[in-house]
């Protein structure tokens, strides 16, 4: 369809509104119905429009949402095994939702008071932001303070400044995880440049800019908070392109490769029994009570026929004795397969 409306266009459509034809404020049309047009005197059917909210303009597509969200349950899986030995205790950490809005909604959305930390991110220009609940920062200093969290009231005040040092401590294994989750996109460095306790007096980019916004929710015992990660668009948009469903496959399949390499580094190491048996024969108990030193047991199994090398309890290979350096050694021919009837 043309840009602009012509006159003969912008009289029919008003005439057809003052006819009832077409509805000034139709629900169904705001719903992307089908609605018929007009265009140069021209009926034109099956015309499909769909909303579009220009105060939340979507500017991250569905697949690179996936793959943040994908990215962030990691980050989430390795923060809250971190968090967990920190505090030594069971500490969960999991991705609630996800999705697009302003920054000016999500600064109104959050509590105040309330831990708000700004993270730098180098090289990209800008911060993220890592906003954690009161109701479980103070349960966490709590415990690193040695306290057991029974009954423990929940201050509406910021923090102080040694509250501050110890919550420095959890942003910083925050950073680390986070910085770890976003390796296979970016070599992104994070470090706390900043907190604040009220929202709405930190203006990191325009009132109206579209941020992605993570949400967690953390459990520690019987407690329980969320926390906020705020991603805005132009300080990743430099490698928005590399967020999609084929490089988060490609992520997935070298930590794959990564995590099947560190296994078999720390199996190297194990220690295995390793026997050759020479030949099997049944007697009976008589005979085995009858046995002295010195006598012979004979078998079915001629003496130049190979030996089968046994590691752990499987047989997996074929092979002759004999000596080497002084000392009895085993001679490995072959692998043992299902042919064998040794």
């Amino acid at each position: 369809m043309v840009d602009v409306l012509s006159q003969d266009e912008v009289d029919a459509l008003l005439s057809a509104v003052e006819s009832g034809d077409v509805g000034a404020d139709d629900d169904a049309d705001a719903q992307g119905r089908v609605f018929s047009s007009w265009r140069k005197g021209e009926q034109l059917e099956n015309v499909e429009v769909r909303p579009y909210d220009f105060k939340r303009p979507e500017r991250v597509s569905k697949d690179q949402m996936r793959a943040l969200e994908n990215l962030h349950d990691n980050f989430a899986r390795s923060f809250g095994a971190g968090l967990s030995g920190f505090l030594r205790t069971i500490t969960e950490v999991k991705v609630a939702n996800i999705e697009q809005m302003t920054f000016s909604e999500f600064t109104h959305s959050l509590p105040n008071p309330t831990s708000f930390n700004l993270l730098s991110a180098e090289p990209l220009e800008g911060n993220f932001c890592l906003e954690i609940s009161p109701l479980i920062i103070y349960p966490v200093i709590d415990r690193l303070l040695g306290g057991s969290n029974a009954d423990l009231f929940i201050p509406q005040r910021p923090l102080t400044a040694i509250e501050l040092r110890l919550v420095k401590k959890i942003v910083d294994r925050a950073s680390t995880s986070l910085q770890e989750a976003w390796s296979n996109v970016a070599l992104i460095t994070f470090e706390l440049e900043d907190t604040e306790s009220n929202p709405q007096l930190v203006q990191i980019v325009p009132p109206n800019e579209v941020v992605v916004v993570v949400g967690f929710e953390l459990k520690m015992g019987g407690r329980a908070g969320t926390m906020s990660l705020c991603i805005p668009y132009n300080v990743i948009e430099p490698v928005v392109a590399k967020l999609s469903s084929q490089t988060w496959a490609a992520y997935k399949r070298s930590r794959g490769d990564e995590l099947r390499h560190q296994v078999a580094e720390t199996l190297d190491a194990a220690k295995l029994t390793v026997s050759a048996i020479l030949a099997d024969t049944t007697i009976t108990l008589k005979e085995l009570m009858d046995l002295q030193v010195g006598d012979i047991l004979l078998t079915e199994k001629p003496a130049s026929t190979p030996l089968t090398l046994v590691i752990g309890d499987k047989r997996k290979y074929i092979g002759s004795l004999g000596r080497y350096k002084g000392n009895r050694a085993f001679k490995v021919k072959r692998p043992l397969t299902s042919k064998d009837r040794i």
